[in-house]
């Protein structure tokens, strides 16, 4: 196996600038680093660790990255990946992402040099591109976002026509002025989703209003901002559609003290146990990272046969009580919500059937 001394010595650059290179450091000018990644996979160089397992044999573990461990949706392809490593004789190594995307590169990347046989990731980057050098070398599926600069299995679901299905749901109620309520545009699944929603807005003939576009919902000190500010709407919302299962559950303590309709996109346990019970767009999170397992056990025994590289998944509406409230048009001024502090139990104003 080639050094990255080596590589610097074939390409002509320092070994501190492939070094940068295999990093993903951004301070790389673009014609060097083009240099560097030809180099890099002229010679085939893989890292030291990884170089002296490949001689042995990889270990049988598959590494699973996700944004967050105790997020319902995330924990069941968790489990579902897990059991299927199982059944394989493998094991699984876990690693929290959080929000940050500047340290995706360096926690995934860590799990790699831990001589893996396979990565299943959920990534929190706009793009992928630190992955290029392994992606040769280690079975790497990406599930719910797709991948960018980087080629990858990946598993999603279908988020415009789960954003269409909500919103043409609440328009079937006689709602005509939806918020959405999302996480960072930057996200394809929020993008994917406010896309289906624009797209039954549209066909309903209703007007397109960035005034009920709520952003950075997930977090739990911005969610309250955000959905004020869409409250304050010159038409208020008689509706909500929240993007995500978390969205949903930082909004939902506030968003049941108004007289306003909520469906969900994606259900997590207990979301039929809320009074009301909450209308949702399901998932199938375990299926997901069933597909996302087998898939690399599939490469490992098949190297050299060709898989369909992306894969989407369609998506249905579950229908409780959450999405029936009085005709928009009888409704009074929706009310804003106050802080826990000035609330009371009598000032619960629950959804009405």
């Amino acid at each position: 196996m080639p050094s990255m001394r080596e590589v610097a010595a074939h390409v002509g650059v320092s070994q501190k600038t492939v070094s940068r290179v295999f990093n993903n450091d951004p301070q790389v000018r673009p014609d060097t680093r083009t240099r560097v990644l030809r180099g890099l996979h002229e010679l085939q160089y893989t890292p030291n660790t990884l170089a002296s397992d490949l001689r042995n044999g990889r270990a049988p573990v598959i590494g699973i990255a996700v944004p967050e461990i105790v997020d319902p949706y995330f924990a069941a392809i968790v489990r579902a990946v897990d059991e299927v490593a199982r059944r394989n004789d493998m094991s699984t190594v876990l690693t929290s992402l959080g929000d940050d995307p500047e340290r995706e590169p360096l926690l995934v990347q860590s799990l790699l040099r831990r001589s893996l046989s396979g990565l299943v990731v959920v990534s929190v980057r706009d793009e992928q591109r630190y992955l290029q050098l392994w992606a040769g070398k280690v079975p790497i599926v990406f599930v719910d976002r797709r991948p960018s600069g980087v080629a990858g299995d990946s598993f999603t679901d279908n988020d415009a026509q789960g954003g269409r299905l909500a919103t043409e749901h609440l328009l079937s109620h006689g709602h005509r002025s939806i918020a959405f309520m999302g996480d960072r545009l930057s996200l394809p699944t929020t993008a994917g989703r406010l896309a289906g929603y624009q797209a039954a807005l549209a066909d309903a003939g209703v007007a397109y209003n960035k005034t009920l576009i709520g952003l950075d919902a997930s977090d739990e000190t911005a969610a309250p901002r955000s959905l004020d500010s869409v409250l304050r709407a010159s038409e208020p919302p008689t509706a909500v559609f929240c993007s995500n299962a978390r969205v949903t559950m930082v909004l939902m303590p506030l968003l049941q003290r108004l007289s306003i309709a909520v469906v969900s996109f994606g259900d997590f346990p207990m979301a039929a146990m809320l009074s009301p019970a909450l209308t949702v767009i399901d998932q199938d999170p375990a299926r997901i990272g069933t597909l996302a397992a087998t898939r690399i056990i599939e490469r490992i025994a098949h190297p050299s046969r060709r898989f369909r590289r992306r894969t989407v998944l369609n998506v249905e509406l579950i229908e409780r009580e959450s999405c029936r409230v009085a005709e928009p048009s009888a409704q009074r001024s929706t009310p804003r919500p106050r802080s826990g502090a000035q609330m009371s139990a009598a000032d619960r104003c629950e959804l009405t059937s």
